[in-house]
């Protein structure tokens, strides 16, 4: 399509060294929470009877995930966040057509490069449950009580635990698996999200390998004061779920830029 959806899923090496340039690349990521952009924005514009290959001017657009990384000049944000693992590094941009982002941690860091950046937060992966409600995705078949899923670095750390949920097992069985559940918990951000979004308990489980930036972010953006983290499985079934959400999606809604997709 002419408007390309930016998203995180890369085709990796499989060896190093210039071997590894000759080799053929692994299959894609396909790490469920990068992938919920495209699925949202295809569902966004099948809703408006929109041809998303309606426009011959090419644009990009950013979603969900932690994907600022890759913006470049004149690219359009709706929804998208920093990385605190890339907080200091080089960005490609200068100039961004900013509708709304993840949480106010990402509008303060894109303000302080000179970025203009509305007042208009969350992740849209919270729409995944006003686009396809829960209801709809319920089967007694399919019931879960714990659905434990971690974030793609902190795999092997969960891997033998009887909830384990492989977060790159295919999108739609985990957004049915999660619908399904009575609590996640996990250091998947995206578990989380959609949790939130269905209305079902969830409790993050703090990450080895991700800094907290983009969870404080995820939660200051969907109208919560904070969270707090469990630090392992045990903890965070006692803990129980994080304060509820209460988000109102009228605003990203709103920002969304259907004009992209203009004749």
């Amino acid at each position: 399509m002419p408007v390309e959806v930016v998203n995180w899923n890369p085709r990796k090496r499989r060896v190093r060294g210039p071997l590894g340039r000759v080799i053929p690349r692994r299959p894609p990521v396909n790490n469920f929470g990068d992938l919920l952009g495209p699925l949202i924005v295809e569902e966004l514009l099948a809703r408006q009877g929109i041809d998303p290959a309606g426009t011959s001017i090419r644009h990009r657009l950013l979603s969900v995930g932690s994907i600022l990384r890759l913006a470049n000049d004149g690219d359009v944000v709706w929804g998208s966040g920093v990385n605190g693992k890339s907080l200091d590094l080089e960005y490609q941009f200068s100039d961004l057509d900013v509708r709304s982002v993840r949480g106010p941690r990402t509008a303060e860091f894109l303000r302080s490069r000179g970025i203009s950046v509305p007042e208009v937060y969350g992740d849209p992966g919270l729409l995944v449950g006003v686009l396809w409600p829960r209801e709809s995705l319920v089967a007694p078949r399919l019931s879960a009580g714990v659905t434990l899923i971690p974030n793609l670095n902190d795999v092997e750390k969960y891997r033998g635990h009887p909830d384990f949920w492989h977060p790159c097992r295919p999108l739609w069985d985990t957004i049915t698996r999660i619908a399904n559940s009575e609590f996640v918990i996990g250091s998947s951000l995206h578990a989380v999200v959609l949790a939130d979004s269905f209305g079902i308990e969830a409790r993050l489980i703090g990450s080895d390998h991700e800094p907290p930036f983009k969870y404080q972010d995820y939660y200051l953006g969907s109208g919560r004061s904070g969270y707090t983290a469990a630090t392992t499985v045990d903890e965070a079934l006692a803990m129980g779920g994080e304060e509820p959400l209460e988000w109102d999606p009228a605003g990203v809604l709103g920002a969304f830029p259907y004009e992209l997709w203009a004749p």
